[in-house]
């Protein structure tokens, strides 16, 4: 007797449903690429069998799949464990029972790469004039790679030196400090992006990307100066979800290879990247001097535990102790 096979049903197909029902409640692009790969992955492993077809025990297989045999990290297998739960209890609106039979993948204590304020000055002295602002900012502020490349002209405030990030990680605002230091080229640069959104708008462009209901609510928001990105990309594009003509920001890549690359011409030889800066920005304000809960709220860690890794890096571990062999 043939087995009839299972084939999904209607149209569109079932990822193609997701994306629609996912971009109906303003998922970013980011998490929707994601959580479609992870339900593609899911399906591939049992067989191409529909997912409506399957249930904790297949999720449970697919976990420990995940971390016994691929040895992805913690965070990949939660990721793919916040896509697949996404799809059963959003998206089928079906509850699932427990899923604490997969085998969850190991969570390593790493302790941080920080520079030390020497090879700080020396990486951010070569980081090519284009990137250079941005790297400084995110070394003075404390800002995680997106936060500084998705900032917004109305979130730098000169007048209480501070910049709000805004849906942080958590989706969570904070508030942290604009460098004195930088003001003054900040200016300067805003200045020239005001300049280029200005003749934006004269060719009849000049939108941005506005999150959730905001560009429906507020329809001349996305070109108004305020909303504008502080570090927008050099030629507009399409956006891949709207298809409206806009000026997005910087990309993370080649802001990632300006810091690779002066790392390498600096001489360091610690595996540095932009995140490098985030974590030298803490350790330094802790050699500092600074309370340990001021420098959690101004890096947005939801646990103090999370900043506490920072006291494992200092010059002086345990703030004041020495080696007996000092």
């Amino acid at each position: 007797m043939m087995q009839r096979q299972t084939s999904f049903p209607g149209k569109p197909k079932l990822l193609d449903q997701v994306r629609t029902f996912m971009r109906a409640r303003r998922y970013s692009l980011r998490t929707e690429e994601a959580y479609l790969d992870w339900i593609r992955r899911f399906i591939l492993f049992h067989g191409k069998r529909h997912p409506r077809e399957l249930g904790e025990r297949e999720i449970t297989e697919f976990l420990t799949d995940l971390a016994a045999h691929r040895h992805v990290a913690a965070s990949t297998q939660n990721q793919a464990l916040s896509a697949l739960l996404f799809l059963y209890q959003q998206f089928f609106e079906r509850q699932l029972g427990r899923l604490d039979g997969a085998l969850r993948a190991s969570r390593p204590a790493r302790v941080p790469v920080v520079l030390t304020r020497e090879e700080v000055r020396a990486l951010l002295a070569h980081v090519a004039p284009t990137y250079r602002l941005i790297a400084d900012l995110i070394y003075g502020s404390g800002l995680r790679l997106l936060e500084a490349l998705r900032l917004r002209v109305k979130d730098v405030d000169f007048g209480y030196g501070r910049i709000i990030v805004r849906d942080g990680k958590g989706m969570k605002d904070r508030v942290t400090m604009l460098p004195q230091r930088l003001q003054r080229s900040l200016r300067e640069h805003l200045a020239h992006v005001k300049a280029m959104h200005e003749r934006d708008r004269a060719l009849g462009f000049g939108a941005v990307y506005l999150p959730d209901a905001l560009g429906r609510k507020y329809p001349n928001a996305a070109k108004s100066w305020p909303w504008q990105y502080v570090f927008p990309a050099q030629k507009r594009s399409i956006d891949p979800v709207s298809g409206e003509v806009r000026r997005h920001h910087i990309l993370e890549k080649p802001l990632q290879n300006a810091i690779k690359n002066a790392v390498h011409a600096a001489g360091i030889e610690k595996p540095a990247s932009c995140h490098t800066l985030r974590h030298s920005f803490a350790t330094h304000l802790l050699e500092n001097g600074y309370d340990i809960r001021t420098v959690q709220e101004l890096l947005g860690h939801k646990d103090v535990s999370t900043t506490m890794i920072y006291t494992h890096v200092l010059n002086r571990p345990g703030i004041g102790v020495k080696s007996p062999l000092d």
